[in-house]
């Protein structure tokens, strides 16, 4: 199913933002109109490479409800923002180890279930 945090079909799992037709301000998740300016925003397929912005170790699990806890429990994970080339940053969460994540450092993002998720960029 298509959708705001999804990817557009024959995309693959690249993330779909919008950008904006007056002043050119890219946004994500996709939306009519532009944050900035208030004009109309078009369509547009984002990067699929970024840079890791800034990172945190998730520790305790969210509210409940929406957040429903798998049966195992809840598991920290890593989370954090990755900027894409056209000056968006998205919050993603990283399947990166806490020892590997680096600010700065080059990853590969890609749409999920809910919140995209980033990987450590092939050099």
């Amino acid at each position: 199913m298509e959708g705001p945090l999804s990817a557009p079909a024959g995309t693959g799992s690249r993330l779909r933002g919008s950008r904006c037709a007056d002043c050119a301000v890219a946004v994500y998740p996709a939306r009519p109109g532009c944050p900035r300016c208030g004009g109309p925003a078009e369509p547009v397929v984002l990067s699929a490479t970024g840079t890791l912005w800034t990172w945190t170790v998730q520790r305790y699990a969210p509210k409940s409800p929406p957040y429903l806890p798998p049966a195992a429990g809840f598991t920290p994970f890593t989370v954090g923002y990755v900027e894409l080339p056209e000056g968006v940053r998205v919050l993603a969460a990283l399947d990166i180890a806490p020892e590997d994540a680096e600010i700065g450092m080059p990853v590969t993002v890609t749409a999920a279930d809910g919140v995209p998720r980033a990987t450590g960029a092939v050099a």
